[in-house]
């Protein structure tokens, strides 16, 4: 596995390539400190397997930059690994197409764990993001979708041990079928041509979804859908149990 780090911090940058070649001797880390380098890097080769992106960079936002590497690498999975964990932040990461948001302050077996869900073709978001929120008062322009205050509350009284499970939500096979679509970020027309559907079938089961799930939007599905999987061992797992 080759695996591309981003961090302008020259001691996390070291840190992290450490924690990352612990994972074995099968994986290869180049590491850089600014979004110049990784443009540079990326146009020299840009046959790696994941990329952990910090997003305070001292020559571009970090939210910027991972647009654009979505744009020009979509197949190129992007884990956002930043000192912040403020629920609007994971939010926006996920909209922009990242497939993992780890705070600094985990722990390597929470790294570990997340880049393994997201190399299994999941979406890992910190639980305790979630359940945070209602520790604290809100940072200013804050805003967290309903559906995080309920997985959130459901952390918080379980002391953060357990989430809602995907079996509660009562999917049909069809409809976790375009769950499963959803979260790849397909639209309903690439859903509706891999499942052989009309674009009218594909939104009503979409909409179906959304109202299983509890939520109203796409990337809330996809936190809630994280949270929710975690516990067994991700959504991919999940689906082949039915």
């Amino acid at each position: 596995m080759k695996v591309l780090l981003i961090d302008d911090h020259p001691l996390i940058l070291s840190a992290l390539q450490s924690v990352i070649q612990g994972l074995g001797s099968h994986v290869s880390v180049i590491g850089v400190g600014s979004a110049r380098a990784t443009r540079e890097t990326l146009k020299r080769d840009s046959d790696f397997d994941l990329v952990l992106l910090d997003l305070h960079l001292g020559d571009a936002d970090g939210f910027e930059l991972l647009a654009e590497l979505r744009s020009s690498y979509p197949a190129l999975p992007v884990v956002v690994v930043s000192a912040s964990d403020r629920a609007s932040d994971v939010i926006r990461a996920i909209d922009l197409g990242a497939m993992g948001f780890v705070p600094k302050r985990a722990s390597n077996e929470t790294l570990f764990e997340a880049l393994h869900m997201v190399m299994s073709g999941g979406i890992y978001v910190p639980p305790m993001t979630l359940g945070s929120e209602r520790r604290a008062e809100k940072p200013e322009g804050d805003t967290v979708p309903s559906v995080l205050h309920v997985v959130g509350q459901s952390a918080l009284d379980s002391g953060f041990q357990t989430q809602p499970a995907l079996d509660a939500i009562g999917l049909t096979p069809r409809q976790t079928e375009v769950l499963a679509l959803l979260l790849q970020g397909q639209p309903n027309k690439m859903i509706a041509r891999e499942l052989g559907l009309s674009v009218e079938t594909v939104k009503d089961h979409v909409a179906a979804v959304l109202r299983a799930l509890g939520v109203s939007s796409r990337t809330q599905a996809v936190l809630a859908v994280s949270q929710m999987s975690q516990q067994s061992g991700g959504f991919a797992a999940w689906r082949k149990s039915k």
